[in-house]
């Protein structure tokens, strides 16, 4: 935390679990009580709304648009705060618009939560991927008052490539990372040795290969966003961040004969053999995902047919 965040934290303020993933869960589970509301801006990660809904809470969409970027404002949030909204989770880079936070807007934003009393939850997970002299700066690092209203969420599985080893961990307010540590050890316990020896050559070993990785990303962004944005009908913000691109496709429905984002990859998939995420599971029916974490080889190729899939 000290090399990345700028600011030590105590043991009692970690807690480790098999996956960011699990970590969230776990965080619902220990701060959110029947009828918390979580702010969540939208588009947004699959995951978040159905952990906040299994954990008796309710979920509350903030919608960022392609005009802003895919960032919310704070006037949006006071809109939509209430005397129920317990969470604000913010997800920069995000997953899966790419898009990073400037250090005033989350300024602004953790100032607001400090203000009205509101948990942060900054899921940084792709805070390491981030492109074309793009810093990042993670809302936890504003201030100490931020920062005692935050809780961060990282793990290995993008910086370091390291999915399969499933190790995620969170830091911030020791009461509340406490029960979360007691959530995961009445669940899934503690991580394979085997991670946990891997993890520690990952954060102390070489960081080279991080920096390569980060290379070899903003290449093929830089290289694919300018062939996407070429195909007819994809409309396309180019990201900050993460590695996916995610494109509005409202034209390109219209110009096929579908109003179904889901049918329209459905169709994509079954006619030239590409597959795309449709965003309906991430609250943005007019979007699709697509990846760039594979080589630029292939992702030439799939660009070329979604050219043929429309315009034929």
């Amino acid at each position: 935390m000290q090399d990345f965040y700028g600011y030590r934290v105590e043991g009692n303020q970690v807690v480790v679990a098999t996956g960011a993933k699990f970590i969230l869960y776990a965080f619902f589970a220990a701060v959110v009580n029947k009828g918390d509301e979580v702010i969540i801006p939208t588009p947004y990660w699959v995951s978040y709304a159905d952990q906040v809904k299994m954990n008796e809470g309710v979920p509350v969409f903030v919608q960022a648009t392609e005009e802003t970027h895919f960032k919310v404002t704070v006037s949006q949030l006071e809109a939509t705060r209430t005397d129920k909204t317990k969470v604000l989770l913010l997800n920069s880079p995000s997953n899966p618009t790419g898009m990073v936070y400037e250090p005033e807007e989350l300024e602004a934003i953790g100032n607001w939560a400090v203000a009205h009393d509101i948990l942060i939850l900054a899921d940084d997970i792709y805070s390491r991927l981030v492109y074309n002299g793009v810093s990042y700066t993670s809302i936890s690092s504003i201030s100490e008052a931020i920062r005692k209203q935050t809780i961060v969420v990282n793990g290995l599985s993008k910086a370091y490539s390291m999915t399969g080893w499933r190790v995620g961990y969170a830091t911030g307010n020791s009461e509340i990372i406490s029960a979360m540590a007691k959530m995961i050890s009445q669940t899934t316990s503690n991580l394979a040795a085997v991670s946990q020896y891997a993890a520690i050559e990952a954060l102390t070993g070489d960081q080279s290969s991080v920096e390569e990785m980060r290379q070899a990303f903003e290449h093929r962004l830089n290289t694919v966003y300018p062939l996407l944005a070429q195909v007819p009908g994809f409309e396309v913000v180019k990201p900050q961040g993460a590695f996916y691109l995610f494109p509005n496709v409202k034209k390109a429905m219209e110009m096929k004969g579908y109003t179904d984002v889901t049918a329209f990859t459905t169709a994509i998939l079954e006619e030239v053999g590409v597959a795309l995420v449709t965003g309906a599971g991430f609250g943005a029916p007019e979007n699709v995902r697509l990846s760039y974490a594979t080589d630029l080889e292939t992702l030439k190729e799939a660009i070329q047919r979604l050219h043929q899939f429309m315009e034929t």
